[in-house]
């Protein structure tokens, strides 16, 4: 297993990458502005999940086969746009009456719900070629094979970057909901809202679609 000192080290980096503006924590910051922070955490939530399956393709070698795969890498890319265009499309099309905020925690979010917003932070990360190839590259570094199999450690250094992400992320949901709970008050401000947020989803889809395995 790897040492203290390369855990701390590890999660250290990956508190910095969370950190760093990227799609996955826009995706968040704008769900959690648009529909309150408990939806904010069920997309983390499911982000985390994704990533489970990445630190487990890399921990079993699929990872390489698949970056290997110039095919395999433009259909899921090309799934992951379209995917964010219909985002983009939910946000942008005419609305009813906007939902209440309610003691000031953003609108509810019943179960059903929930497991939808799950959903949306799974395909959002899995849907992404680019996080595996990351994964693929970033992990191992980490690893020892002289400290033993390193197909465990990657699956423990998995688990480091999925907390770092679940406490970094889980901050964006939270704050970026609170002032999104401000916005719900208004009709209009929700519908500049939605607008904003569309644009943002189409703007993950060009960056998506037009990406390759070299960037």
């Amino acid at each position: 297993m790897p040492t203290l000192d390369t855990l701390l080290a590890f999660f250290g980096v990956s508190l910095l990458l969370g950190i760093t503006p990227g799609p996955d924590n826009l995706f968040v910051l704008v769900q959690s502005a648009q529909r309150g922070w408990r939806a904010g955490m069920a997309v983390v939530v499911g982000l985390c999940v994704g990533l489970v399956f990445h630190t487990a393709a890399v921990a079993l070698g699929l990872a390489a086969l698949f970056a290997a795969s110039a095919t395999a890498f433009s259909v899921l890319k090309y799934l992951g746009a379209a995917y964010l265009a219909w985002l983009a499309w939910q946000s942008l099309r005419p609305r009813g009456e906007a939902p209440a905020a309610q003691d000031g925690a953003g609108p509810e979010v019943a179960a059903g719900s929930a497991w939808r917003m799950v959903g949306r932070g799974m395909v959002m990360n899995l849907t992404n070629p680019k996080v595996l190839i990351f994964f693929l590259a970033f992990l191992p570094q980490f690893a020892d094979p002289a400290r033993g199999s390193v197909a465990p450690q990657i699956m423990l250094l998995g688990v480091v970057f999925m907390v770092a992400t679940l406490l970094v992320f889980g901050a964006i949901a939270v704050f970026s909901g609170a002032f999104g709970t401000l916005l719900l008050r208004s009709e209009r401000a929700q519908r500049w809202l939605n607008r904003a947020a569309g644009l943002v989803f189409l703007g993950l889809a060009v960056r998506l679609a037009t990406v390759s395995r070299s960037a």
